[in-house]
């Protein structure tokens, strides 16, 4: 079954509002098996939404739309669909009788006229019931085609499709699942060049890179008759792509960076201490939005100057003076340090010019210097991020918890 998504709305044209309603529809229809290959975004205008209507007529099985089914003017899915069709509108009686009640509970005034729109369905259509809002949801049948209207509103929208329409969808006999696998260390050209020859000749699961600001993405998509020959085939993909990515992947679908630092940290019972310049705590804010991070995390100190940097972190002036605060020699002495005064088993240190201004010819705004003191030893890697001051504040985080992940999974303790 070949499927289609119209989201109606001048809104999501002009960026005012994210469509979350396309991503939840297309990750419940997978779950049923049935392939959206189309996704449509049209505005509040009747001429093209009646063109969105047949182009989506002319290709898909199941055509699913949210938004345009409220009172006023610009609210035309149910009246463009029904001319499409060619259905004259009829009042429901049961939906009508509902408004009228639900507007003459106290505090309500009297129900506006325009209301009673909400009440008219397409000839044949069931209406699907909206616990949470006045618009109902259309259940249309024609020619072998589906065509569902629901409300715009996510919250309208999710429980009436959960409850109600999920259960109303055929059943394919197959269902498709995914797999996101996080990576990290490699751009997106060279993670395709890894891998190409798996993308190439995947058609079951299929292989799809996507490019992110601090990592790519692979999403393995299989497609069987049940959930557990899914499971088996994303398995079996995975296994070929780590062999190929190894530890540059870190995690699987919604698992975050710090979220697998975290879980190393705690399975070894280290801790951990930052000092920070150019990221200005958001590494420790980072580490401290997981749940539970007072069990390794335990000292994060912002030393933006170079005064911090000698009264708090007990940096010589004369080192400052000699290598500047941006160096491989004050990363290291910040991650000592913080290592030191907070007696963790890890300590990090950053420091680097984030820009927009105060870089040099010698040290260019992007460059980075990231330290990671350990029980055994002192690493330090010099970086050159491009991008807006968040970006490379954003970069230096995700790589300096790279960098406290690759030591962490390479420990065998």
């Amino acid at each position: 079954m070949r499927a289609e998504i119209i989201a109606t709305g001048t809104e999501l044209l002009l960026g005012q509002i994210v469509n979350t309603n396309a991503r939840f529809l297309a990750e419940k229809l997978a779950e049923k098996g049935i392939d959206v290959y189309w996704q449509t975004v049209v505005g509040d205008n009747p001429k093209r939404l009646e063109e969105a209507f047949r182009l989506a007529l002319s290709r898909a099985d199941l055509v699913l739309t949210s938004g345009g089914l409220g009172p006023t003017m610009d609210d035309l899915t149910k009246e463009t669909l029904a001319k499409v069709l060619g259905l004259p509108l009829e009042p429901h009686p049961g939906w009508q009788e509902y408004l009228e009640q639900l507007f003459s509970r106290p505090g309500f005034k009297k129900m506006p006229a325009n209301n009673r729109k909400q009440a008219m369905l397409p000839r044949g259509a069931k209406l699907i019931t909206n616990e949470n809002g006045t618009a109902p949801g259309v259940w249309v049948e024609k020619d072998g085609k589906i065509v569902v209207l629901m409300p715009g509103p996510p919250h309208e929208l999710e429980p009436m499709f959960i409850k109600h329409l999920m259960p109303m969808l055929p059943e394919t006999g197959s269902l498709i699942m995914s797999r996101v696998l996080k990576v990290t260390g490699l751009g997106e050209s060279l993670m395709e060049e890894l891998v190409a020859d798996l993308v190439r000749t995947q058609t079951n699961p299929t292989i799809a890179p996507l490019a992110k600001q601090n990592e790519t993405h692979l999403r393995i998509s299989a497609k069987a008759a049940s959930r557990e020959e899914c499971l088996r085939l994303l398995a079996a993909t995975e296994e070929k792509l780590l062999a190929r990515l190894g530890e540059n992947v870190f995690a699987r679908d919604d698992e975050t960076m710090e979220e697998m630092v975290a879980k190393l940290l705690v399975a070894k019972k280290l801790t951990l201490a930052a000092a920070e310049s150019c990221t200005g705590g958001l590494l420790a804010h980072t580490l401290t939005n997981v749940p539970g991070s007072s069990a390794y995390f335990l000292l994060g100190l912002v030393t933006y100057s170079n005064a911090a940097k000698e009264r708090l972190l007990y940096i010589p002036a004369s080192l400052l003076a000699k290598e500047g605060a941006v160096s491989e020699a004050v990363a290291k002495a910040m991650a000592q340090n913080a290592r030191k005064l907070a007696e963790s088993t890890l300590g990090v240190g950053i420091t680097g010019i984030a820009g927009p201004d105060g870089g040099t010819p010698e040290k260019p705004v992007g460059l980075v210097y990231i330290a990671l003191a350990t029980p055994e030893d002192m690493q330090v890697k010099r970086f050159n991020f491009f991008g807006k001051r968040e970006n490379i504040k954003e970069r230096a985080v995700h790589a300096a918890l790279n960098m406290i992940r690759l030591y962490l999974i390479r420990q065998t303790g």
